[in-house]
């Protein structure tokens, strides 16, 4: 049985033409995309760049996950200026149209966590809901969900209102499994919240920092990630937030068959609800 696994497009960087970057991830045997170039740029994706990225990927037999957005430097969706804010709204619609026309069905988005300055908390709910109220009916006509992402420190508890507030058809929950390690309390979190499960980030560290390692380099509890996975509503391939930098692998190549190695046993995992599933050996570089 071929497994299907999708990794994130800036392995490497994010930044100028992926389509190196798209035929390594086909060639090394990865069926989907993580589409997370200029996922905190202003950059906005023109009619002629979609057209190619789509082109890119029917010559590389390779399909759309999903799509980080957007989180831009000036056009930011929870500015405290308001030209910013609604400019940075425009840049999250671009990115739900891309995602529609490229066959997706989920953008991620970066949720912040509840903040102890009461003006800055109030702000930040005021327009937070704001935000998603103005965005549902354009995701709803593109046949996009949203799937607001655990940060550190923990936003759990905002993203507990928010499902609370919106329909899971919707919005819904992207797991960050890196970030959950260093809050601690990651797996105990998402755990209440499995039936929103629509997106994942699937990455590793030892919690002292955001490396985005391949899978089994850290101390993420893998075993129980994928207990949790396999009951939960979670229903698209297995996917992976890994970058090359942190992984102690120089070869680019190596990397990738590595993160696909790993990809491929956490999977099985999942579909044996990590029970009697042995963890592959950490790579040691």
């Amino acid at each position: 049985m071929t497994i299907q696994l999708s990794i994130t497009t800036d392995y490497v960087k994010d930044r100028e033409c992926p389509e190196p970057y798209l035929r390594a991830i086909a060639e090394a045997g990865f069926t989907h995309l993580h589409w997370c170039h200029h996922w905190n740029t202003d950059f906005l994706y023109s009619d002629s760049e979609v057209e190619q990225i789509g082109k890119w990927l029917s010559e590389f037999n390779l399909k759309l996950n999903d799509c980080h957005a957007s989180v831009g430097r000036e056009k930011h969706w929870l500015s405290e200026l308001e030209y910013e804010r609604q400019a940075g709204l425009e840049l999250i619609r671009n990115r739900i149209s891309m995602t529609s026309r490229l066959g997706g069905d989920v953008i991620i988005l970066h949720v912040p966590a509840i903040q102890e300055d009461q003006d800055r908390e109030n702000f930040l709910e005021d327009h937070l809901r704001s935000a998603l109220d103005s965005l549902e009916p354009f995701a709803r006509e593109h046949g996009i969900r949203i799937a607001a992402e655990n940060l550190v420190p923990d936003s759990f508890p905002r993203l507990d209102s928010l499902l609370n507030s919106y329909s899971p058809d919707f919005l819904g929950v992207c797991y960050d499994s890196g970030h959950g390690n260093i809050c601690g309390n990651g797996l105990d979190q998402l755990d209440k919240v499995k039936h929103r499960l629509i997106s994942l980030h699937l990455n590793d560290n030892d919690a002292s920092g955001d490396l985005h390692q391949p899978l089994f380099q850290g101390s993420v509890d893998w075993i129980r990630l994928a207990k949790i996975i396999a009951r939960s509503s979670y229903e698209k391939v297995t996917s992976m937030e890994v970058v090359q930098r942190n992984s102690g692998i120089e070869d680019e190549v190596e990397f990738l068959h590595e993160a696909r190695r790993t990809g491929e046993r956490f999977d099985q995992m999942i579909r044996h609800q990590g029970i009697g599933s042995e963890l592959p050996p950490i790579r040691r570089s």
